[in-house]
């Protein structure tokens, strides 16, 4: 069975409605990166940062899996399936996906402030408890932070994710702007053979010399696109 391997950036479940913070109108319009996603906003003002993330975290109760995410999860029937997403939310694996690489954290997780990558104080939230309060605090005695990888503090996962690129038969790109690092640097480990797919309404900057196919979808058309190219020459 083939590696297929999927990049998935905001554009990914901006059709499920979940808010994206770089397209016109998005969050960093309304909430300015250095408050909200660097450890600095946060240590000079906890609540605000708990905050916001309890209210993206509620989004996850009222949005659903785009039939984008649906194709992906699908072509585990025929392919090594993994998806790295530069995405928050939990789509992929309400989707189906059983393989899911959380580049930038999940919302639904909460670690300790001291310790953020411990996996001892790394706690999954249940709906009930999205809610998260000054004064919640993990087994360290830390308050309880968001499981989120901010501006400025290292990508734990992506060790993992470039062994998965390097492993590629198939990789593919969808709604990413390929401008965080080191995500969009993930393209430099697929061997060279390997097809490339891009899916994006929107022209991307590929800072590579190798060919892409693109297809200049939203994610469910793109991805229905692809699904029949893949199958067909599988």
């Amino acid at each position: 069975m083939k590696k297929l391997v999927i990049l998935t950036g905001a554009g990914m479940s901006a059709e499920s409605g979940i808010s994206t913070f770089r397209d016109s109108g998005g969050l960093w319009e309304r909430y300015p990166v250095e408050q909200v996603a660097t450890p600095e906003g946060y240590a000079a003002n906890p609540k605000l940062v708990i905050d916001f993330y309890n209210t993206r975290r509620k989004e996850l109760l009222h949005v659903h899996p785009n039939e984008g995410h649906k194709l992906i999860a699908s072509l585990e029937d025929f392919f090594d399936v993994t998806v790295i997403t530069q995405n928050v939310d939990n789509l992929h694996e309400r989707a189906g996906n059983k393989k899911v690489i959380h580049l930038h954290g999940e919302l639904t997780k909460v670690t300790s402030s001291l310790q953020p990558n411990n996996p001892a104080y790394i706690k999954t939230l249940s709906p009930d408890e999205y809610e998260v309060k000054m004064g919640d605090v993990a087994p360290d005695g830390s308050q309880l932070r968001p499981f989120i990888v901010w501006f400025g503090e290292p990508v734990p996962m992506i060790e993992q994710a470039i062994c998965h690129a390097e492993q590629a038969d198939i990789f593919v790109i969808i709604g990413t702007s390929l401008n965080v690092y080191p995500a969009a640097g993930l393209l430099n480990y697929v061997p060279d053979s390997v097809p490339v797919y891009l899916i994006d309404p929107k022209e991307v900057t590929i800072h590579s010399t190798r060919h892409v196919h693109v297809i200049r979808e939203k994610a469910s058309n793109g991805m229905k696109e692809l699904k029949n190219i893949l199958l067909n020459n599988n």
